[in-house]
């Protein structure tokens, strides 16, 4: 079975959040209302710096694939 790279996700303790799922390396749950970032994985120092560079890259995707999920739903 095939997972999507991004999952919505909803839980009804946090009715004001927006959490998208990454489902790829590195997984991350992010809430797009204030882009706080949850990561599920460990890294080393290494990683930990290109992380870095790379969470706004995450920030962005996760934003548009909610964009574009959220698109299909007001279309049907």
């Amino acid at each position: 079975m095939d997972i999507p790279k991004f999952l919505l996700g909803d839980n009804t303790d946090y009715p004001d959040a927006i959490f998208i799922i990454h489902t790829e390396f590195p997984r991350f749950i992010i809430n797009l209302v204030d882009d706080e970032v949850e990561w599920l994985e460990e890294f080393d120092a290494h990683d930990q710096k290109e992380l870095e560079s790379e969470t706004e890259n995450y920030i962005k995707e996760a934003s548009e694939f909610y964009d574009r999920e959220v698109g299909r739903y007001e279309d049907d």
